[in-house]
């Protein structure tokens, strides 16, 4: 009997691993050791619980790939491509012992998950004495970034979920006068789901105040008339895949007519974003997104007021490569995918920023989210 066809995801899956390993001979790095994090999911279709329990994928520079997995976690492994072979380990095993010999005595230049538990590291360097260790990520970060037509595809679909959930905010379906941060942060959250999330990675609701921390944690603080509040969610879009890409969207309203300084400030704000949307192309540095919103911002007068980058990658990983920040001279390259978020925010009365997820096309920017840009007045 002849073997099923692989799925385009499972074609995808081997193409990334024979990228990875061609990149893995440009930097000399023998084998990697892939457990927790994106890398994982993104070469395997499988995404590892965050158990005690190793879960590591062996990926010699030549040779056969092997996920070493718990026994119980084996079903969740989707079959596939041939790509890589599975290892259950018992409870009465060493899944340690098993990763190195899977290695097969390649012990020059090994490269680990960058989010792998510190035991692991630890125990593998015990028994790897002669190894030396780097990042994972220094081979698959760049590699990563760069989307498919398929992640592209996955990462639009998360983006009309979300902005389906900024209408509703903005149309006033979602009440905020009267209620607190907390009760408008669980509905957002909520919403998202319902709109084909499979989780909710955040959900920020920051009222007046508190609007002025980026991070700010959504509490008890009842919303009031007049106040401005920063929304900004996304989470884990559920495409029928184990893996699923993130969306991530801000939108700032005001619960009443703004004051002339919140209009005013949002006009900048605003001009900010879209100058740096705008400015997205193939062949530029990421650090120019940044300082084309910050440079809008410094003429305003505003620029002590703008604390963070400008954006960050987005995929499997709500926040990955590239970072749009001074100091990184990525070139933007067709498929790179992130956000474009530049925020003003006044310590102890009030803050606004504005979101959107771009992909970098063949002749400029694919904004991802389209939903209203203005400052909506949301009277409820």
């Amino acid at each position: 009997m002849s073997s099923p066809a692989a799925t385009g995801a499972e074609i995808s899956r081997t193409h990334r691993i024979e990228t990875v390993r061609q990149q893995m001979a440009a930097r000399g790095v023998d084998a990697l050791l892939l457990s927790h994090g994106a890398d994982l999911p993104w070469l395997t279709g499988y995404r590892a619980m965050p158990l005690e329990r190793l879960t590591v994928l062996v990926l010699p520079r030549e040779g056969e790939a092997i996920l070493v997995v718990p026994r119980l976690e084996a079903p969740r492994v989707p079959v596939g491509s041939g790509a890589f072979s599975l290892r259950p380990w018992s409870e009465t095993e060493d899944p340690i012992t098993l990763a190195v010999d899977a290695l097969g005595g390649r012990q020059a230049t090994i490269g680990i998950s960058d989010r792998a538990w510190a035991t692991s590291l630890l125990a593998f360097q015990k028994r790897l004495p002669g190894a030396a260790w780097v990042a994972a990520s220094s081979v698959t970060s760049a590699l990563r970034a760069v989307k498919d037509a398929a992640e592209i595809s996955q990462l639009r679909a998360a983006g009309a979920a979300a902005d389906r959930v900024a209408e509703q905010l903005q149309s006033g379906e979602i009440a905020l006068v009267g209620r607190t941060e907390a009760e408008v942060s669980e509905e957002i959250s909520a919403r998202l789901l319902a709109e084909g999330h499979r989780r909710v990675n955040f959900a920020i609701v920051g009222s007046g105040p508190n609007g002025a921390s980026p991070h700010h944690e959504a509490g008890s603080r009842q919303i009031g008339r007049g106040e401005v509040v920063v929304c900004d969610f996304g989470g884990e879009y559920d495409n029928g895949d184990d893996v699923g890409y993130c969306s991530d969207i801000t939108r700032t309203v005001v619960t009443g007519e703004p004051a002339a300084e919140v209009s005013e400030a949002y006009a900048v704000l605003l001009a900010a974003q879209q100058a740096a949307v705008g400015s997205v192309r193939p062949g530029v540095p990421a650090e120019q997104i940044d300082a084309v919103a910050r440079a809008v911002i410094d003429d305003a007068g505003l620029g002590e007021y703008f604390i963070h980058r400008t954006g960050h990658g987005i995929g499997i990983e709500e926040h990955e490569d590239p970072y749009l920040v001074a100091g990184n001279r990525t070139l933007l390259a067709p498929g790179h995918a992130f956000s474009v978020e530049p925020g003003l925010y006044f310590p102890g009365r009030f803050g606004m920023r504005l979101e959107d997820i771009v992909v970098v096309g063949t002749d400029g920017p694919d904004p991802l989210n389209t939903i209203d840009h203005s400052l909506v007045v949301v009277d409820a």
